[in-house]
Parts: C-alpha cells; sequence; structure tokens
C-alpha cells in the first residue's frame, strides 16, 4: 500500500539577506521517492523473522546516496526507540516485547543530509499474545497452560521459565488491563500469594508481588479481583480491600471493614463503564448482613460521611441523598440472619441498561435464597451509565432445586439471560429465574464419569468479543486430566443441552480459564 512521505529538509546555510549574494547559490530540485510494496499495518510473530522489501521509485532518485533506517518506538512508551536495520530492505529477528509500535522507515539523501519518513502500524505477538489462559492444579502446585489463538496449539507451563517462585494453591488467574500498570496486566492469585505477571510473555519481576500495592507494609492472599469504574477491590482472609483507580492507581491500604469479617467475594457493577460514585457490596459473616461501601462517600461531595453502612441503612441514606434513590421491589429488605453461599457479578441488566446484577446465594438451613443487587451510581447523572444509586433487582428461593445444598462455588449467572447454572459431580443444571416456583433443568451430564472443577462465563472486556460472554466455560477432571469445553451460545438462548463445545484436553486439574484478549 502506497504510503505518503513527509518532506523534511535541513539547510546547513541560511539563505543571505542581502540581494547581491543571491547569485552565489546554485538550487537543485531533490526528486522526492515514493515508496510502496509495504502494507500500512505490519504483524509481526516474536522471536521470528520481519522482512519487508520496500520498492522506493522516483525520477533520479538516487538510492545508492541514501542511507536507510527502520526504527521502532513503542504505542505506550514514546520516549523509547529501537533501531531495528539500516539497511534498504528489512531482514529482523524479532525481539521487541509484544505490543503495539509505530514503525518509522527513514530515507536520508548523504550529500544534502535531506530526509523523506515514513510510519506504519507495527504489532509484535507471540504465541501467547492471545488464547485461553488456563490455570491448573498440578498436584497442588500452580500451573498455568495456554491454548493460543495465535498458532491454534496448547503451550504448556508457560511461567516455567519466568523466574517466578514456585506457588502452591492456584485460586484464580484474570487480565485487568487499565486497574494496574501497563505492563503487568495480569494477577495470579494463589494460596501463598498474589502476583502480577507482565504483558510480554507473563515475564515476572519482584515488583510485582501484590505485596507492593499495599499500604503500611501488609501483604495479601486475595480470592479474586473485582473492579468498578475507577476502582479495584478484594477479599483477603476475611479483610474487605479497595483501592482507587479514578486519577492515579493507588494503594490498597488498610482494611475497610469495620469488627466484622466478609465473605469471600465482594460485589460491583461490572456492566458500567461511567459512574461517579460506584457502590460496592460485601457481606458481612460475623452478623450475617448485606454491607454497602462507598468509596466517595468519605469526600467533599457527600459531606466526609461514613463509606460502610449496613445495607438496609445504605438504602435509606441513598433515597435522602440522591435524587436517583432505590429503584426495584423483587424484595422488601435486605436479609439477616442468614449464612453465605456464593456471590458473582453480572452485566445482566433486566431493564436493558448498564447495571449490572450481583447474584448471592445464602443459606438458613437447608433451604437456598437468591438475591439479586443492582450497585449503581450514589451521583447519578444523565451522561453516566446508572439512572439510580441501588435496585432491588431479583429474589427467588432455590430450595426445591435438584441437589443444591450440595453446591458452594460451582454456580454461573448467565449475562444474556435470566438465569442461573450449577453443577453437582458431573452433571450442569440451568434453573430459569423468571419461572416460579424455581425448578432445575438438566442440561448434561459429562461422559466417563468426568466432575466439574470450575463453572463460569468469561466476561470479555474488548468490544470485539462483547457478545462471547454469554459462552459458557466448563472445566472438568476425567481421572488425573484435566479438559476445558467452551459451550458457544451462537443461537443466545442459554440453553446449552444440544451445544457442541470445542474441548481441549492434556491438562492438570482445573482451577480458572480465562481469555486472553489482544
Amino acid at each position: 500500500m502506497k504510503k505518503g512521505f513527509v518532506y523534511i529538509a535541513f539547510l546547513g546555510l541560511l539563505v543571505a539577506s542581502c540581494d547581491k549574494d543571491l547569485g552565489n547559490y546554485n538550487y537543485h530540485t531533490l526528486p522526492s521517492p515514493t515508496v510502496t510494496g509495504i502494507d500500512t499495518r505490519i504483524d509481526a510473530r516474536k522471536n521470528e523473522r520481519l522482512q519487508l522489501a520496500p520498492n522506493i521509485e522516483g525520477e533520479g532518485f538516487d538510492a545508492s546516496n541514501c542511507r536507510f533506517e527502520w526504527k521502532a518506538i513503542s504505542v505506550n512508551d514514546a520516549d523509547s526507540a529501537t533501531v531495528i536495520g539500516t539497511d534498504r530492505e528489512l531482514d529482523y529477528l524479532m525481539l521487541l516485547p509484544e505490543g503495539a509500535y509505530t514503525l518509522y522507515f527513514t530515507i536520508t539523501d548523504r550529500p544534502t543530509g535531506v530526509f523523506w519518513q515514513t510510519n506504519y502500524e507495527l504489532w509484535v505477538t507471540q504465541v501467547t499474545s492471545e488464547g485461553w489462559m488456563v490455570l491448573c492444579s498440578d498436584n497442588g502446585k500452580t500451573r498455568l497452560d495456554m491454548i493460543s489463538a495465535v498458532t491454534g496449539q496448547t503451550y504448556r507451563d508457560v511461567l516455567s521459565n519466568t523466574g517466578i517462585p514456585e506457588l502452591n494453591g492456584p485460586r484464580r488467574i484474570q487480565q485487568l488491563k487499565g486497574y494496574t500498570e501497563e505492563d503487568s496486566p495480569f494477577y495470579l492469585l494463589t494460596d501463598e500469594g498474589a502476583t502480577r505477571l507482565g504483558n510480554d510473555g507473563f515475564a515476572w519481576k519482584e515488583e510485582y508481588s501484590l505485596h507492593y500495592e499495599m499500604g503500611q507494609s501488609q501483604t495479601a492472599i486475595p480470592y479474586e479481583m473485582v473492579t468498578t469504574t475507577g476502582g479495584k477491590m478484594m477479599v483477603s482472609g476475611t479483610d474487605f480491600y479497595y483501592a482507587s483507580t479514578r486519577t492515579i492507581i493507588e494503594l490498597f491500604g488498610m482494611p475497610r471493614n469495620k469488627d466484622f469479617r466478609v465473605a469471600p467475594m465482594a460485589g460491583s457493577n461490572v456492566a458500567s463503564t461511567s459512574v461517579i460514585a460506584p457502590l460496592v457490596l460485601m457481606y458481612d459473616i460475623d452478623n450475617k448482613r448485606f454491607m454497602g461501601y462507598g468509596h466517595l462517600l468519605a469526600g467533599e461531595d457527600f459531606n466526609n460521611m461514613d463509606p460502610l453502612h449496613e445495607m438496609n441503612e445504605m438504602a435509606a441514606l441513598l433515597d435522602d441523598l440522591t435524587e436517583g434513590g432505590v429503584i426495584g421491589s423483587a424484595f422488601d429488605v435486605f436479609p439477616t440472619g442468614y449464612d453465605y453461599v456464593y456471590m458473582e457479578n453480572t452485566r445482566y441488566d433486566p431493564g436493558n441498561g448498564k447495571m449490572g446484577v450481583t447474584y448471592t446465594v445464602l443459606s438458613d438451613g437447608e433451604k437456598r435464597h437468591l438475591y439479586g443487587i443492582q450497585l449503581g451510581d450514589m451521583l447519578p447523572q444523565s451522561w453516566t451509565d446508572c439512572q439510580s444509586a441501588l435496585g432491588k433487582a431479583y429474589y427467588g428461593d432455590l430450595s426445591a432445586c435438584t441437589d443444591i445444598t450440595k453446591v458452594s462455588d460451582l454456580f454461573a449467572f448467565s449475562s444474556l439471560k435470566n438465569c442461573m447454572y450449577y453443577a453437582v459431580g458431573g452433571t450442569l443444571y440451568r434453573v430459569d429465574l423468571s419461572a416460579a416456583p424455581l425448578r432445575a433443568e438438566r442440561q448434561f451430564t459429562l461422559p466417563n464419569g468426568e466432575q466439574i472443577t470450575r463453572l463460569k462465563f468469561n466476561l470479555y472486556r474488548n468490544t470485539a468479543n462483547q457478545n462471547r460472554s454469554y459462552d459458557l466455560v466448563v472445566g472438568s477432571l476425567k481421572g488425573e486430566e484435566g479438559i476445558l469445553r467452551i459451550y458457544r451460545d451462537n443461537a443466545l438462548e442459554g440453553d446449552f443441552s444440544k451445544v457442541e463445545p470445542e474441548v481441549y484436553g492434556g491438562f492438570a486439574r482445573i482451577v480458572d480459564a480465562t481469555y486472553r484478549e489482544w
């Protein structure tokens, strides 16, 4: 594809101001070259050769009098530049870290110093740039495998040569671009600690350890990282931590819960991208109640109020403070006295907006209760995603669902349909949350005695992948082999009983699977 050149001339002498000197100079028109044969976007694979052979034409243009330079500058670091070639034709073994670059091709006329320059998009990928990150427990040890969307092959134990210390008890692998440093958007969470991983081949450095993101010389071992607009949160042990990312990426600081212990998961509106004052959720396992936390309540906009309240108190406060207040009537009051079972954030909004529902399963002896709560904006504005602060979106009694008392964490809630899924052994059930009374419908039973070990809907972040957030991810164990199945919901019906999945084998026990987006 032809690219227009920028013509830049440096003159060694200024034209004299006296008319009598004008005749002392001989002026020559330098022929401008035309370059073809290179596409605007160039895709390169790390550790493979990048070869470019531009066609350079122009009447009277003499390439033998020119110098050539190929220079790459990272889109994320404009201060760094790497010269990858000085010949007319580029032949370079790609050693640049994966990422986006601007590639400058410069032709300089030796006698005059005049140069012409053009630029191209350069995208450097490697086999692990995109695909499924499959976190396994290999006899208790953490192992990360990768199903590459670049090559279609599966790569085992991709952390083995990164220098990361051995960590036991894997919990989660997450990609949180925009909520941490640009060069290390992945969080690996284990029973023995948590760390970020680098963008380039999951590289690891000591400063990626979560310890460096904590204040007061603390450390933390989170179950899962949860994000909201302008913040991220986690539960470590039984303590809740919050870090603002609104203007800068802050440290987590001290725990935000007061005199009570919290359940492992935090609730957040993961459907929104534009919220001024987000409200987040935790469950107090000592006093058996929902608690609401509004980070910005402690600011001047709210007269420096206490940001932490029991949810019924929070609802009354929000009705007084905000124009949007509390919407929905699925239940009258937030319950107390129930034991925590499970919590999950979804993008499902019964009003087709961007107040995603957070579902919480609670137990009362043999009974199981399901609450759907919408966490909105405490300062709702016409231009934000949420027009209210809080929503009482759903209540259902799950007690009649098959073997529901046997389930503690193998739940999955759809972001497309008002449906809940859960697994018992190797059997998957679906519950239509719009029906009454609630009943479980068997979707399928895996063959050969396989046991389901992970169940989720992967919430993609890139716009191009959003519709894939409705696909069900199932990890299972057959003997000692972990198997990953992806059930694509192409019909968008939420029914997986007749869907033929993509099947990948050869793993250890699958703990988590997250799609690495490029």
